[in-house]
């Protein structure tokens, strides 16, 4: 189940890579845009707030992968507990975008389903 746990990890890193290229280097493009729902005038503005919030998903992302590698060299503890740090972080901001937005409530779930999957693996692996 650990093993499960680590490739629901990794995917919710990778999901967090792709958002911190949106947020950081596509913002202004009419992909992000479309994909945010903002409008060209909105993009421009927020642009510098946009590329902070990416590379806070990319930290997030990078917590969860050195973890994944920790683990798989043997630091299963030090690794495990980077890899909850960053799932947590992930589902908790999933959740604060849940509640402070009823328009953004897609893209949290999507956002929050991968981290609390790999969250609840862990949760069973160390029951078994």
């Amino acid at each position: 189940m650990t093993v499960v746990a680590l490739v629901l990890a990794a995917l919710a890193a990778l999901l967090h890579v792709y958002i911190f290229v949106l947020e950081s280097v596509l913002w202004t493009t009419p992909r992000a845009r479309n994909t945010f729902g903002t409008s060209e005038q909105e993009a421009a503005a927020t642009r510098s707030l946009a590329y902070n919030q990416g590379f806070y998903n990319l930290f997030l992302a990078v917590l969860v992968l050195v973890g994944i590698v920790v683990v798989a060299s043997g630091g299963t503890a030090v690794g495990l507990t980077l890899v909850v740090a960053g799932t947590g972080s992930m589902l908790a901001a999933a959740l604060v975008l849940f509640t402070s937005d009823a328009t953004k409530r897609r893209a949290a779930s999507t956002q929050g389903a991968l981290p609390l999957l790999a969250l609840v693996a862990l949760g069973i692996a160390a029951l078994v």
